[in-house]
């Protein structure tokens, strides 16, 4: 039986095919994976006793270019999630324009259990097992949940290692002394910021003093307000698990994230309204709203609190389909996540431009490239959604970058004989 997660993701496939008019083929062909992988990884643990750990690399899409998805350490993890995973970064970068296909992998484990020195057997028991399926001309990782710049470290090590050379451009998002770039640690929350600059540009007249709340207060969601901050915007709302911190004078989302740094908590911010429930940010006076958190938390049973024109996806999934509707009613604009979030894989894709030729752009000229890349993402999708609404009703930004999404990977199927 099919996980709701994965069939959400078939039908929305399904649903572009049938707004683009593409031929039932190209479901076909992206309702399946081009290639599944279930791997054992056995770790001698620091007591004695031999573990066994299940691990999967689901190879999705290689119309485009490599495979290319993070890799997840999490003890709930399901070969179906994988797929359907993998799934959304073949239309992700599709989406964003860089010649990557899809793929996605993981490990069950919960890697806070595990001491670092089983972690780092756990990382490069997983390179070995995946060796001959990975490459920096075949399949290309990345951190994902429980995973981040030190396992990249730890795997780009051991598939060298293995390689008998140096091999950087196999794993991306690494820590900077290693071939990683800095821009990479804020890459996803910017790339956040300039879609919401140029959504802001387009429907409200511009950035500068508009209000703008967030929810969340991770990486995502706390460099989406500081970079907005930067660029004239008043953030008026965080959150984390704490709560909601509201303040409609703007707050200093710089001292917020020493705040959250030192003490954990954003309720501990010294000024503004403190509100208990961290879903508040959602629903408090705001021209724009970043849902930056988790997913399903704008549903159909409190859509009617949002008060923003403008919703920017930073999380994954954190608007359902019939939330989603119903603000389009209402002629909210919602920013659909595979467009907003992107600015993390946009950046591994320029640090794997930059280990391919191992020359490196200044941090300055590597944020430039990204702004550039995300700015005309949001505006080839812009311009699709509103050639297609004044022809066809119920339609949301969401479908248009679905569209793009399929019109690119269709040609690229369609002119390699796959179609």
């Amino acid at each position: 039986m099919v996980s709701e997660f994965l069939k959400n993701v078939l039908d929305t496939i399904k649903r572009g095919v049938e707004l683009g008019g593409f031929p039932e083929e190209l479901y076909k062909i992206l309702s399946k994976p081009e290639r599944i992988l279930i791997i054992k990884i056995p770790v001698r643990m620091d007591d004695g006793r031999l573990e066994i750990f299940e691990g999967y690399r689901v190879q999705h899409n290689s119309a485009l270019g490599p495979y290319k998805g993070g890799i997840r350490f999490h003890p709930k993890v399901t070969l179906e999630d994988d797929i359907a995973l993998a799934t959304l970064m073949t239309l992700k970068n599709s989406l964003s324009g860089i010649p990557y296909g899809g793929g996605k992998g993981a490990v069950r484990v919960d890697p806070k259990k595990l001491s670092p020195r089983e972690l780092e057997q756990l990382s490069r028991g997983y390179v070995r097992a995946l060796y001959s399926v990975l490459g920096d001309q075949t399949d290309i990782p990345a951190p994902d949940v429980g995973t981040n710049p030190q396992i990249m470290a730890w795997m780009v090590d051991e598939y060298s290692k293995m390689a008998g050379r140096n091999v950087p451009g196999v794993f991306t998002s690494k820590p900077p002394v290693l071939w990683g770039n800095p821009v990479r640690e804020y890459s996803t929350g910017f790339g956040c910021a300039v879609v919401t600059r140029e959504a802001a540009e387009k429907y409200l007249g511009g950035i500068e003093g508009k209000r703008v709340a967030i929810q969340g207060f991770g990486n995502v969601a706390r460099w989406h307000a500081y970079w907005l901050q930067k660029m004239g915007a008043k953030i008026v709302a965080i959150s984390d698990t704490s709560g909601t911190v509201y303040d409609p004078e703007g707050i200093d989302v710089e001292l917020a994230m020493k705040v959250k740094n030192e003490t954990r908590k954003v309720i501990n911010y010294p000024k503004g309204e403190k509100i208990p429930d961290p879903k508040a940010a959602l629903y408090v006076d705001a021209d724009i709203l970043g849902p930056d958190a988790l997913e399903n938390q704008i549903t159909m049973e409190n859509v009617n609190k949002i008060k923003a024109k403008i919703i920017v996806e930073g999380a994954n999934g954190p608007t359902t389909p019939d939330a989603e509707r119903e603000l389009a009613k209402r002629g909210v604009i919602v920013v659909p996540d595979f467009l907003a979030n992107a600015g993390g894989v946009v950046m591994s894709y320029l640090e794997w431009v930059e280990n391919l030729q191992w020359y490196f752009w200044s941090e300055e000229e590597t944020r430039a490239r990204l702004e550039n890349i995300m700015k005309n993402n949001f505006l080839r999708v812009y311009k699709k959604f509103e050639d297609i609404k004044t022809e066809k009703k119920d339609i949301v930004m969401r479908d248009a970058a679905l569209v793009i999404s399929l019109e690119r990977l269709y040609e690229a199927m369609k002119y390699r004989g796959w179609l």
